[in-house]
């Protein structure tokens, strides 16, 4: 009702002196005592309810100096899901069911927010923000998803096969996984870290100081690639130990696609100043020191590329006859001119080898280019194929492992 507190009290007020049915004024005024008992009353539960709030001011402050007291040490990494401690963020996002479709490729793809199984399934990945990678899980119960650059850093959500997602990691400064998604590395500040993944949990974080500008890149037969600048050569190899990050003595390789299975890296590194980056074969065992060739083909220096999972063929951006090209590299002929085959269009993102024979990646038209290898060696590079439902200006993600 629309009627001011004086009024309601004139009213009050009136009601009861009519009910008192006396001509003169009384010694216990009924209506002041009932207005006085009101107030007294208000007055009790304005005392409680700011006793309640003093007390929430109270137990927040205590969580806050909580949580200070328990912040990851100068320089470490902010990480959600730590074994030491509770996740500090969690966000579980249940996005509405799956649809199906007809599969578009062998693998994974991220299309427009959403992953198109190889299984025909459309999986939308909601609340998560810009993906920039995604690796499917041997098991088939989800992914790890890695996110774009932001102010906050970079996140790992492991999204199970419903789409709904949980933070693993946030706050990296970079984040890189295994070939099987059962470890994770990252990079915050000058600590390099590096933990096995169990059930959608970090386990086993191991820690070690590194330069603020060093850069983990990709795992490498168990050891993580590091490279100790972004605008200079040199990389070296972390085997996960804690402490100091040994350095090594690499100071002139440019980039590093794999291994062989022997266990030489495949890489690349330019003689001279001027001269274009070539491919050649560093040496863990002497600090990547290149091997024969000192210098093989030339690639394109933009560091996209990988080698096959069996050692036998690498898949790099580079130039054929003059003309910028995906090249397909035999690595068992390194030395000859007919190790080199043009594979298709330039590569953007991230190559992925499905099986030692077929690869995948995206051009920068967002067409999906499936390289067979056997087409490519009987000289018939592949041609991209134009993806439904990708929205102009957008490039697809192909996914990884599985």
């Amino acid at each position: 009702m629309d009627v001011s507190s004086d009024e309601l009290e004139g009213a009050l007020r009136e009601m009861l002196s009519r009910r008192a049915a006396v001509t003169r004024a009384v010694a216990a005024d009924p209506a002041g005592a009932a207005i006085r008992r009101a107030d007294r009353i208000q007055r009790r539960r304005t005392l409680a309810g700011m006793s309640v709030a003093v007390l929430v001011v109270v137990a927040v402050s205590a969580g806050s100096l909580h949580l200070r007291d328990n912040r990851p040490p100068a320089g470490g990494t902010v990480v959600i899901g730590d074994p030491d401690q509770r996740p500090l963020v969690e966000r579980v996002t249940a996005p509405p069911g799956p649809d199906t479709a007809a599969p578009i490729a062998e693998v994974d793809l991220l299309i427009d927010g959403s992953i198109a199984t190889a299984q025909g399934r459309r999986v939308p990945l909601l609340g998560i923000g810009e993906v920039e990678r995604v690796h499917r899980l041997t098991d088939g119960r989800g992914w790890l998803a890695v996110g774009a650059p932001t102010l906050a850093g970079r996140f790992l959500w492991a999204v199970a096969a419903d789409g709904t997602a949980q933070v693993l990691l946030a706050g990296a400064d970079e984040i890189v996984l295994d070939a099987d998604g059962r470890q994770v590395a990252w990079k915050q500040g000058t600590v390099l870290a590096g933990a096995g993944i169990v059930n959608g949990e970090l386990a086993s974080t191991v820690r070690a100081e590194a330069p603020a500008e060093a850069v983990p890149l990709r795992f490498v037969n168990g050891a993580v690639l590091v490279r100790l600048a972004p605008d200079r050569p040199g990389h070296v190899l972390w085997t996960l130990q804690p402490g100091q990050l040994d350095l090594g003595g690499d100071r002139a390789s440019t980039d590093i696609f794999g291994a062989l299975p022997d266990g030489r890296l495949v890489g690349g590194t330019t003689p001279g100043v001027g001269l274009p980056t070539c491919l050649t074969l560093l040496d863990p065992a002497r600090d990547l020191a290149p091997s024969q060739p000192d210098c093989g083909p030339e690639t394109a220096g933009d560091g996209r590329g990988a080698v096959s999972p069996d050692g036998r063929w690498l898949l790099v951006n580079g130039r054929s006859a003059g003309v910028d090209s995906a090249l397909l590299v035999d690595l068992a002929m390194f030395d000859l001119p007919t190790a080199v085959r043009p594979a298709g269009p330039p590569m953007t993102g991230t190559v992925v080898w499905r099986n030692p024979d077929t690869a995948y990646y995206a051009d920068a038209a967002g067409g999906l280019v499936r390289v067979a290898v056997d087409r490519v060696v009987a000289g018939r590079p592949a041609a991209p194929t134009a993806l439904p439902g990708l929205p102009a200006g957008e490039l697809p993600v192909v996914v990884s492992g599985g």
